[in-house]
């Protein structure tokens, strides 16, 4: 086997002559290549590091300020003021400097600080107009003169064309609010949730709160501003995520899926050849920072800081808190079929494998016909259990040996691939095809998708495909990045032969992928099953309802005069209201990404606004007019509620801070504790859509993205994320659970569709006229 003789660099034996040694002229090439490819990429990041450090200067600004300075000299004019001459005179006299090239030097280190003062200067006002928010304030198709001027800066200031961390230090930190904006928001957010006795009780412990507790909590957390780039997500990270005990599967994970309506190959190995393919091709454009920031308007920046940690990255248990690994690179990817794992090598001489020669690695996987070793079909069942057992068990039976190297080369890879066995999709006419389709993503057979790693890339049987990723790192809309550049690349650049196999000829002389080898003795055979058992029952008890509502999207809703997502949070109220007859705390996910390091803020949707809206509806007494007054006041609401919180200005972060800080103060605070004890029965994200803009979904109408989802957050609550896929589709996923008698996905979704359609015609624009 030739494959097999390249995989060794050298060999030797020892004989009564001497030492024989062999030398693989192959391998010792590809370490070469290896070598100088590693190097390339460090040359890379380094000089991207500079131009990052330096933006929104360039070297070529350093060159004209160096160009002007010696010209001015020349011309006989000082513009330093005497300042070249000192650095010359501080410039030791040699035979190798004469006067004119101390003088040259001395222009040079002086040109050089004042290229640096400007950079700084720069910087420092980029921050500033950063720190202006009033622009997401102004009524939608005006603009005031401030917002003008503020634009124009901006332009000037960002004229170069930016790299991925290029606005990361000119971003503001995000500020702490105020305690008592904080809990007036609070109070005004529960008071349609609370009847008159309940809401006295609560308003006397923010009473008690304000005045006697929060002054020394607020005090600790805006030291704490000062001190670290963002006072909410270290601890957001560790308290939220890290320090959960209970699994990830179905309570934290969530999934992206496929096109809605293309499937580019119905080859299982081809299509995972171009998807991983195109994943490595926005790994390295991530490494080498060369992916352009997310930009609001064009001009205003988002934080990048999440991607640093899409790729190489693994979420360890432990037995009070986990951790996250992270390595700067890795050239392998872990995969598992049919109860097998394997590592398959990503590079061969220094250079990205090509997708043909993925196909065939995956192909040589799927014709394998070894069984898996005793307790490997279930392993990756750790990962979907409690978290203290799966830090046990690895601490005792992976700590060493076989064992660990398996696990290593798993926790190592650059992501995780799955080869599943089941074929899934949307298929017209057959019900139920989508629910399934999103179990097998959220939680698959609990077995089949390695739960810890940052993201899991699922390939089915007939070519469509899927992801299930860890949320502690990032959140949905860093992966959402990463999904839209992979589909587009894999449809609209890297592309199929007529038969569905990836373009090119394979080279077939690669070694195979490698067999991981474990040894599980019974006791982790015991714990294997015993973490299975608990994943079947949560998974099993997951209830989902995915639909397509085609009856109109975005263009009709802005016909209405509001925001798409101002509309769906108002028929969603609706649709609780009339699936549950209550009204119930609601949670939709906006962004502060706006600030260095942001990630996260919560929306409370369920206002006094829009609760009286809802009511309206099954008011007969009310007339249209009123009803639509009522719906434009509640849709204003929910559009200066997303604006505050992206602005920093949110309830819940804060809170959630002042409690942390309580905790380590040992302070108890009945008012804090109350408000993190309430359940979030509502919890709703809307998917981000054409991030890149890399297919035109005019030109491509059947090329929509179908979205994600995610299980419920409460018991007894609905999980609803939805994603707003082009003029005349929103894709809905609604989860819940089965064992509460008080929940039905299949209901709930049948409510959200009749109240997106009642809202519709309300405005007297039904769906016939939006299908025209």
């Amino acid at each position: 086997m030739a494959e097999a003789h390249q995989a060794v660099a050298f060999q030797f034996t020892v004989t009564p002559e001497g030492l024989d040694f062999h030398l693989s002229r192959e391998a010792v090439k590809q370490f070469y290549l290896a070598g100088i490819s590693s190097w390339k990429k460090r040359l890379v990041r380094a000089k991207n590091s500079f131009l990052t450090g330096v933006y929104p200067a360039s070297p070529s600004s350093w060159m004209v300020v160096v160009m002007a300075t010696a010209g001015s000299f020349y011309c006989q004019v000082d513009p330093s003021l005497g300042m070249i001459a000192r650095i010359r005179h501080c410039l030791p006299e040699s035979r190798l400097l004469t006067y004119e090239s101390r003088t040259m030097v001395s222009a040079a280190l002086f040109s050089t600080g004042v290229w640096l003062s400007a950079v700084l200067l720069f910087r420092q006002a980029l921050k500033l107009l950063l720190s202006y928010h009033g622009w997401m304030f102004e009524p939608h198709g005006k603009m005031s003169r401030s917002t003008k001027i503020w634009v124009a800066l901006m332009k000037v200031l960002s004229i170069r064309k930016p790299l991925l961390y290029s606005f990361q230090t000119s971003l503001p930190k995000l500020p702490v609010p105020p305690v008592e904006a904080t809990i007036t928001r609070y109070l005004e957010s529960v008071r349609p949730l609370m009847d008159d006795e309940k809401y006295s009780k609560m308003e006397a412990l923010a009473k008690e709160f304000k005045e006697k507790t929060a002054p020394r909590l607020q005090k600790y957390l805006i030291l704490k501003s000062w001190w670290t780039t963002n006072y909410v997500s270290d601890w957001w990270e560790q308290y939220v995520y890290l320090r959960s005990r209970s699994p990830l599967m179905v309570n934290s994970n969530y999934y992206a899926m496929d096109f809605l309506y293309v499937t580019p190959s119905h080859i299982q190995a081809a299509r995972a050849g171009n998807v991983v393919h195109a994943i490595l091709l926005y790994r390295r454009k991530l490494d080498r920072g060369e992916i352009p920031p997310m930009m609001a308007l064009g001009i205003v920046p988002m934080c990048s800081y999440q991607s640093e940690r899409m790729f190489n990255t693994t979420r360890i248990p432990g037995k009070e808190t986990d951790t996250l690994l992270h390595l700067m690179d890795s050239k392998h990817l872990a995969v598992y079929h049919k109860g097998r794992f394997y590592k398959v090598w990503l590079y061969y001489g220094g250079q990205v494998l090509r997708p043909r020669d993925l196909e065939l690695q995956f192909q040589r996987i799927l014709d394998d016909p070894s069984p898996p070793q005793p307790g490997e079909e279930r392993l990756a069942a750790l990962t979907a259990g409690e978290r203290v057992p799966w830090a046990e068990a690895r601490a005792r039976f992976f700590s060493h040996g076989k064992n660990k190297a398996s696990l290593d080369a798993i926790e190592r890879a650059a992501f995780f691939l799955t080869l599943d066995e089941e074929e899934h999709g949307y298929s017209p006419g057959q019900e139920g095809c989508m629910d399934a389709y999103a179990k097998s993503l959220l939680h698959g057979q609990c077995y089949d998708r390695w739960f810890d790693k940052s993201f899991t890339l699922v390939v089915y049987k007939n070519g469509k495909l899927g992801a299930n990723a860890e949320h502690s790192w990032a959140d949905a809309p860093i992966i959402g990045h990463l999904w839209e550049y992979m589909l587009a690349t894999d449809k609209f650049q890297l592309g199929y032969t007529e038969g569905g196999h990836c373009l090119g000829e394979p080279d077939t002389l690669l070694a195979p992928p490698q067999r991981l080898q474990w040894d599980i003795p019974q006791e982790c055979r015991a714990a294997i099953e015993s973490s299975y058992r608990l994943a079947k029952a949560l998974a099993d008890d997951v209830d989902f309802c995915c639909f397509q509502f085609s009856d109109f999207g975005k263009g009709l809703i802005k016909k209405c005069r509001t925001s798409p997502d101002a509309f769906i949070q108002i028929s969603l109220q609706l649709a609780h209201f009339r699936d549950k007859g209550c009204f119930c705390l609601t949670y939709e996910a906006s962004m502060t990404r706006l600030f260095r390091e942001g990630r996260t803020e919560t929306v409370r949707s369920c206002t006094a606004e829009s609760t009286a809206f809802v009511r309206s509806m099954g008011d007969a007494r009310q007339t249209r007019a009123e009803r639509q007054r009522l719906f434009k006041l509640a849709a204003d609401k929910h559009q200066h509620m997303y604006r505050m919180a992206m602005t920093g200005a949110g309830i819940d972060r804060h809170l959630f801070c002042l409690y942390v800080v309580s905790r380590y103060l040992g302070v108890e605070s009945p008012f804090l504790a109350q408000v993190l004890s309430e359940p979030w029965r509502l919890s709703t994200s809307q998917t981000p859509q054409q991030q890149l803009k890399l297919c035109d979904l005019n030109k491509h109408p059947d090329h929509v993205s179908t979205g994600g989802g995610f299980g419920p957050v409460a018991d007894d609550g609905y999980g609803v994320s939805y994603i707003i896929a082009g003029e005349n589709l929103i894709n809905f996923h609604v989860s819940s659970k089965f064992s509460s008698s008080e929940t039905d996905s299949k209901r709930f979704g049948r409510n959200i569709r009749q109240a997106m359609l009642d809202i519709a015609e309300l405005f007297d624009k039904p769906a016939e006229k939006a299908r025209k």
